[in-house]
């Protein structure tokens, strides 16, 4: 990128030399389709976009729409990527709603929240109203610690009477 630049022709004396080493790099050549008052415009799009009123914005638009009806080879690389940036860029209804960082905020609230909520369970948890009162509500109803259910409805807790232990024998 910076040795096309760097090739680019700033004054008429540099055309001999971009002519020269568009000869010996072969590979590297710039043809310009552009005029040379839209040059800084094209060549810092992005930057600038913002920036420019919408009657400059329209005639950049307007302008990259006639280049673009020629041969995409012989655009040089600052005007494919105008094209590319006003036709596909983060502007207009492609604008981001949230801001950059907005994800990592709510995911930080996400967690303060569910870290409340666990110190406050447990603060109330270790209060002496609670401990004294969770053996009294979990024996009669059989609640089971580890699967966090009831059985008292459908398995009643066995009673033992001799009568019954008589008639087995």
């Amino acid at each position: 990128m910076s040795l096309i630049r760097s090739l680019r022709p700033l004054s008429s004396s540099v055309a001999f030399a971009r002519a020269q080493a568009s000869v010996r790099y072969a590979s590297v050549t710039v043809t310009s389709t552009r005029s040379n008052e839209s040059a800084p415009i094209l060549a810092n799009i992005e930057a600038s976009w913002k920036n420019l009123p919408s009657e400059e914005q329209y005639e950049v638009y307007q302008q990259l729409e006639e280049l673009q009806k020629k041969d995409w080879k012989e655009l040089t690389v600052d005007e494919k990527k105008a094209a590319y940036f006003v036709a596909f860029g983060p502007h207009g209804p492609r604008t981001p709603t949230n801001p950059p960082g907005h994800s990592m905020r709510v995911l930080g609230g996400v967690g303060a929240a569910v870290l409340a909520a666990i110190g406050l369970l447990s603060f109330a948890r270790s209060r002496c109203t609670w401990l004294l009162s969770a053996p009294c509500s979990s024996l009669p109803t059989r609640s089971n610690p580890i699967s966090l259910t009831r059985t008292r409805s459908f398995y009643p807790i066995p009673s033992f009477s001799w009568d019954s232990a008589l008639w087995l024998s």
